[in-house]
């Protein structure tokens, strides 16, 4: 009875999620935008535009193998670029699939013979370092309207509150990091809290977790030391890149920056991804359209103009990932060499 129940939530969860995604698609985006009009905006494109833009989505793509080519010394291009076309293409089509994201680039990570702890620590890392930019983007972007007189209340309070959390955030690692206390403390604890909650679900006992944080943080350190110039600038091109393709998508269908200025795409850009954190659709599917067409309109640009250059922002760096998560699934499937034990 209890696992129908759950297996009846899980899939109430799925049709909610993919209801919302669709209502917003398709009730939201129509009327502020008449559909014929931007179909015939996305045809405008040039051979040269869209030649451009392609290229900015491939450059995009290969800056996000670059993040955890950091994060993981020995792994190459090419299996970088399949472990994380595969996990995006999951992550962008399935509800919740970050997490069933998460556990195919460990299967697959361990598979290439890299070590347990140190794919965790990359994962770790990596999503630490994509955090603390999402959160310090909104307080640039705010710093550069203010600049030029345009802050508004709506980026001022997102910006006081991602620097907030990202101080908080930064003195919590920078505290685990420097005592080895701090770290076996907070491992202990969060072993005990799972040992709680696995109880009810005759799971456990999970014991050692204070010990395995002084291993981890004992690791992690020797990789920042290493590393951290690395992961930080792969981690804030990756970010810039795909903001470039936002910008140049709007660029590319006539909106100038008489209209949306750059600084306000950023601030757009950085609060959008915010919200999209947030796992409501797949890929923040419909979430994240609606959040950069209202923004992005209520800035200056033309209703349609917007809707055209957001959809084909999303086309190159959402949908784009999905086929070339199955190509990359064939490529994977192709290379017995690169798995260990084949």
């Amino acid at each position: 009875m209890a696992r129908s129940r759950a297996g009846w939530r899980r899939w109430f969860g799925v049709g909610a999620s993919l209801a919302v995604a669709v209502g917003l698609l398709v009730g939201v985006l129509p009327a502020i935008a008449n559909v014929g009009e931007v179909w015939e905006a996305i045809q405008t494109l040039t051979w040269l535009e869209s030649g451009s833009l392609l290229a900015l989505a491939a450059w995009n793509i290969f800056t996000y193998q670059l993040v955890i080519m950091s994060a993981l010394p020995g792994l190459t291009l090419g299996r970088a670029f399949v472990v994380g076309q595969i996990s995006t293409a999951v992550t962008n089509t399935l509800p919740a699939g970050s997490a069933v994201g998460v556990g195919i680039t460990y299967s697959m990570f361990s598979s290439f013979g890299f070590e347990s702890g140190s794919i965790a620590i990359a994962a770790v890392v990596t999503g630490l370092w994509n955090t603390f930019v999402k959160l310090g983007l909104p307080i640039v972007a705010f710093a550069i309207l203010s600049f030029q007189g345009k802050g508004n209340a709506a980026l001022q309070s997102a910006a006081i509150t991602g620097l907030i959390i990202l101080l908080a955030a930064i003195g919590v690692l920078v505290l685990a990091l420097a005592r080895e206390s701090v770290a076996y403390q907070t491992g202990d604890r969060l072993g005990r809290i799972a040992t709680s909650v696995g109880r009810r679900f005759r799971r456990g006992p999970y014991d050692g977790w204070g010990d395995r944080l002084v291993t981890f943080r004992e690791q992690s350190i020797d990789l920042l030391r290493r590393r951290w110039h690395w992961i930080s600038l792969s981690t804030i091109v990756s970010h810039l890149s795909l903001y470039a393709l936002l910008v140049l998508s709007l660029r590319h269908m006539g909106i100038s920056a008489i209209d949306v200025t750059g600084a306000e795409a950023l601030a757009v850009f950085a609060l959008v991804r915010l919200v999209a954190a947030v796992p409501i659709t797949p890929g923040g599917l419909g979430v994240v359209e609606v959040g950069y067409t209202t923004a992005l309109v209520v800035a200056g640009g033309d209703e349609e103009l917007v809707v055209a250059a957001v959809l084909i922002y999303r086309a190159l760096s959402y949908l784009l990932q999905v086929p070339l998560g199955a190509i990359a699934f064939v490529v994977w499937r192709s290379r017995g060499d690169w798995r260990v034990g084949e």
